[in-house]
């Protein structure tokens, strides 16, 4: 490979210990040439001429500044609206309807987290059936959503998107959950402060400590875990457990699988795990 910048194999592995230290991310040996892309913008920003510049720089990187930009340069933000439709459908049709029967006269509370909420699409999906499902009143519904990369939850705070992203959700959705730009903000549409209201947006790293207290009684972590190691899926279920209430609910990408990994879960099918009392 004809590369700008020097980047060795011990460059490689020192670039793939940082990020698991630090994220839990575990990349493959395929993936040298995408951190060569994404890592070289860096070095260049940088005027830096060598990787091991660029490793020794993050190892002394007291600020955490750059610790920042090479985690958002290495995280994939691959997301969309209702993606995987089938969890929306079954928190729709029967999770919140369930919930509703069971709390009607008592405590009217829900608490959601979507846990790496990339640019901000899956917690406005689930925003959106909250507000179409639960009763206009006497609801106290909360969601959390977090990422580890702060660019993209920038993007997530805003609540605004080129049209071509929500091209796949219904003209019904558009028209009740979007305002359409104009002038300046055409081919731009934002979401409506009804469902932005619900959200709270924060940048946390899964492997450090969790703030919040919980519980939770839904669980996004989707398309996620597929960059750790087992070891590392094995605290991380662990942990969600732990966060959810009895019998709560947690949802998976659709490559990834408890089996295995963690018996605190109960698999209803179709990557939906119910937490086992």
């Amino acid at each position: 490979m004809n590369t700008e910048f020097e980047f060795s194999d011990r460059d490689f592995q020192h670039v793939r210990q940082i990020i698991n230290r630090i994220a839990g991310i575990s990349l493959a040996d395929g993936k040298r040439e995408l951190v060569y892309s994404r890592l070289s913008r860096r070095l260049r920003y940088l005027g830096l001429s060598r990787f091991e510049d660029y490793c020794q720089l993050l190892e002394t990187d007291e600020s955490n500044a750059e610790l920042g930009e090479f985690v958002n340069a290495l995280t994939t933000n691959l997301t969309s609206f209702f993606r995987e439709s089938h969890h929306f459908d079954f928190l729709a049709k029967e999770l919140l309807p369930a919930l509703i029967r069971e709390r009607n006269a008592g405590d009217r509370r829900i608490r959601i987290w979507s846990a790496g909420c990339s640019t901000g699409e899956e917690p406005y999906s689930i925003a959106m059936v909250l507000r179409e499902t639960l009763p206009t009143a006497g609801w106290d519904v909360k969601i959390l959503a977090t990422d580890l990369d702060s660019n993209v939850l920038t993007t997530a705070e805003r609540g605004v998107y080129e049209e071509s992203r929500a091209k796949d959700i219904s003209e019904m959705r558009l028209r009740r959950w979007f305002q359409k730009g104009r002038g300046e903000q055409s081919g731009l549409v934002r979401v409506v402060p009804m469902l932005r209201e619900l959200i709270t947006f924060r940048r946390l790293n899964l492997m450090e400590d969790w703030p919040m207290r919980g519980p939770f009684d839904i669980v996004f972590c989707r398309n996620v875990v597929i960059y750790f190691d087992k070891p590392t899926q094995r605290v991380l279920f662990e942990r969600f457990a732990d966060q959810l209430i009895d019998q709560g609910y947690l949802f998976v990408g659709h490559s990834e699988s408890l089996f295995k990994v963690t018996d605190r879960f109960v698999p209803l099918g179709k990557t939906i795990y119910q937490r086992s009392s």
